[in-house]
């Protein structure tokens, strides 16, 4: 890290860390992506760090592991720090900034768990390579994380202030939907403006994400009647054989002209090829973008009936994060960050996707939103999972100025 001394020596005419002023207080766009430009270096040491902490959704002793190292990373910074328990999933952080400014805050979510199980390092280790940083679970999202740290680098650094409270919240269980942390998003988003997410972008191009798909998730469960398949398959009632008629079902709701989308994801079922299943069950995935399909859908699933009369059918679960739908207020904000993109100097785009996350949750309480702040690459959820190294100081210093200008 660059000492108080060396950040004045670097850009005369603005604050230190101690809060000496150095000069004038304007936030001038050409300094701040100077500024993040040599913080490249720094910022792929702690990118290792994090990704070789791993920290997979189901662990929750990982996951703490990884959220103890962070909050010694926020406390660092001068943040007031806390964590938000959960007994099943790893506890999510709270570190609050700037608490002695005005207004309600602005909400920074991210995400401490990864899809990665523990032992994938072994196989997959932090690596660079082209222009690349590789790694499980480095584009999604933890050099998002970083970016959100280096960003409170670069204001204090450059003497500016944002424009109201900042408060991060990282969460356990985000590739979970969210299942636990749930309700620590909505309480957070109840008291904030305005929601940044630190997911990576939407595409090569670094677009935001500004709508989001509502994700659901259906359990289906068939019990039928065991019986050999030989003797006697009459006195059986196939639980496998009604399971797959209802998955064509299940296929007819889906309306793709409106972007609704069922995968079934997982089936599972029988014991012996020549036993006559007594049990089956499947895990349907759904995705919607209008708030309205969400009741549809659910009472669709749930009007299911069994086929055979001998058969029972047990449908569960339902839409667990409503869709992020473009609003007026996502608009003006994206706007404001094109603006202030240009004054970094590049271009900024914005995209549409399928994926869900917790700005799903903050959208749909109204609170203006922008996703896909995070990281650039590719490879999410995939073995040549990456994060383009040029591009994480043009996402900070974007990140920075939003905390000033919104």
């Amino acid at each position: 890290m660059i000492s108080s001394r060396d950040y004045c020596e670097l850009f005369p005419g603005h604050r230190s860390f101690s809060g000496r002023q150095c000069g004038r207080s304007s936030l001038h766009y050409p300094e701040l992506i100077r500024f993040c430009r040599k913080q490249d270096k720094p910022m792929l040491k702690l990118l290792r760090k994090l990704v070789e902490i791993e920290s997979p959704s189901h662990s929750k002793p990982a996951v703490d592991r990884l959220g103890r190292f962070l909050a010694g990373e926020f406390l660092r910074r001068g943040a007031k720090v806390g964590f938000l328990r959960s007994k099943e999933y790893g506890d999510c952080l709270r570190a609050a900034f700037y608490g002695n400014l005005p207004g309600k805050p602005i909400l920074v979510l991210g995400h401490l768990d990864t899809v990665w199980a523990l032992g994938t390092l072994k196989q997959m280790p932090f690596r660079i390579r082209g222009g690349k940083a590789y790694g499980p679970g480095a584009m999604d999202m933890k050099a998002g994380i970083v970016c959100g740290l280096f960003a409170l680098d670069a204001l204090h650094a450059l003497g500016h202030k944002p424009s109201s409270p900042i408060v991060f919240l990282l969460d356990s269980d985000e590739e979970l939907s969210s299942r636990a942390s749930y309700r620590f998003v909505r309480k957070e988003a109840l008291k904030s403006r305005v929601a940044l997410v630190l997911e990576p972008a939407a595409d090569l191009k670094g677009s935001l994400k500004t709508a989001r798909k509502g994700v659901g998730e259906f359990h289906l469960v068939v019990e039928g009647r065991s019986a050999h398949a030989g003797i006697n398959p009459r006195d059986g009632v196939n639980a496998i054989t009604e399971l797959a008629r209802q998955m064509v079902k299940v296929e007819s709701f889906a309306r793709g002209r409106r972007g609704m989308t069922l995968n079934v994801g997982i089936v599972q079922g029988g014991t012996r090829s020549n036993v006559v299943p007594e049990r089956a069950e499947a895990w349907v995935d759904v995705r919607i973008k209008r708030v309205a399909d969400g009741p549809w859908i659910e009472r669709k699933m749930r009007s299911l009936r069994p086929v055979h009369r001998g058969a029972i059918l047990r449908v569960s679960g339902g839409v667990i994060r409503p869709p992020m739908v473009r609003t007026g207020e996502i608009a003006r904000l994206f706007r404001q960050a094109r603006s202030i993109a240009r004054g970094l100097g590049f271009k900024l785009a914005e995209a549409a996707t399928g994926g869900g996350s917790d700005g799903n949750i903050t959208a749909a309480m109204g609170v203006g939103t922008l996703d896909g702040l995070g990281a650039v690459g590719a490879g999410a959820h995939a073995p040549h999972e990456h994060v383009l190294i040029r591009e994480l100081p043009r996402r900070t210093a974007l990140l920075a100025a939003l905390m000033v200008r919104l």
